[in-house]
């Protein structure tokens, strides 16, 4: 089944020197802490870095953010996990210290297959970690964390259950979701840019702001330019996420304001098929302008069409 989905992995996550731009991966993060005298559990789940699942804390079930959440397993399957969850908080409960968060998953590397993994810390600091089906110790936490490591490390069952969810499981589940949602996950949106002015860092200077939204795939590269320079100075911003499930990033460039002439914004996304966006400082912002006049051209006409036909008949 891997082999047949290559090409598909390949569309999905491109470029990079593994073949992937970054390593295709599912994952599960799970936040247990005290609050109100009560244990509150937070999980949710992870393709790459889309959200797919979330833990529905007052039914201690699974909630599928996606139709294609489910990927390829049938219900039973499902339950399955579901009830795993449940047992897990509820056995392991009197071992959590106030705030304890794991992170568990598999990801697919380029020649290697996938490698599961599993962290675990505590109160923000790592605690230990597991590797196929040993436990490793933190040495910031030795003692107390190679305690941990020597009580699991002799429950056979639990290694070997967890190493199978982590090299068995989480790869098929992994698949599943990459063939169910791969209309989701490679449609194409082009990105929408604007320019505008932030609050002024200094007497006489101006800071340039361009935005881009509405993209999809998550990969865009943002630049300030000047002709075909690269201005080193252009600051970005995180890429977050839409409503829609497309993406926003804004960059920034603080400029003198007799020089910010003849500078632009240049935008490269695989939708746009090569043909870069470009949007120079002090231009009219062309795409908003033209729709504007098109709308006060068509309301005069069809006003003057309205009167003419008014006195005709």
């Amino acid at each position: 089944m891997l082999f047949l989905l290559l090409p598909l992995l390949a569309a999905l996550f491109p470029g990079g020197d593994s073949g992937f731009e970054k390593p295709v991966s599912f994952h599960v993060i799970q936040t247990t802490s005290f609050r109100n005298y009560s244990w509150v559990h937070l999980g949710s789940g992870w393709l790459g870095e889309l959200q797919t699942h979330r833990w529905n804390i007052r039914s201690g079930t699974i909630i599928y953010l996606y139709p294609w959440s489910r990927g390829n397993f049938s219900n039973k399957e499902l339950m399955d996990l579901e009830r795993l969850f449940q047992k897990y908080f509820s056995e392991h409960q009197e071992f959590y210290i106030f705030q304890l968060m794991f992170k568990a998953g598999c990801e697919l590397h380029s020649g290697k297959g996938f490698l599961g993994f599993m962290q675990v810390a505590i109160q923000g600091y790592y605690f230990i970690s597991f590797q196929n089906e040993t436990c490793l110790s933190s040495p910031m936490n030795a003692r107390k964390a190679q305690e941990a490591c020597n009580l699991l490390n002799l429950n056979e069952a639990f290694t070997h259950r967890l190493h199978r969810l982590l090299s068995d499981t989480c790869p098929r589940f992994t698949l599943g979701l990459l063939d169910a949602g791969k209309s989701h996950l490679q449609r194409q949106v082009k990105p929408e840019a604007w320019l505008s002015s932030g609050p002024s860092t200094g007497s006489g200077h101006l800071l340039l702001v361009c935005h881009v939204s509405g993209f999809h795939p998550k990969p865009v590269w943002v630049m300030w330019m000047r002709g075909e320079q690269e201005q080193q100075g252009t600051q970005k911003g995180d890429i977050l996420p839409n409503a829609d499930g497309t993406w926003y990033l804004r960059a920034t460039l603080d400029v003198a304001a007799g020089e910010a002439a003849g500078l632009a914004c240049r935008v490269k996304h695989s939708s746009l098929g090569g043909q870069d966006l470009v949007l120079y400082w002090g231009a009219p912002q062309s795409a908003v302008g033209w729709i504007l006049l098109a709308v006060i051209v068509a309301l005069a006409l069809l006003t003057g069409l309205g009167f003419w036909f008014r006195k005709r008949w």
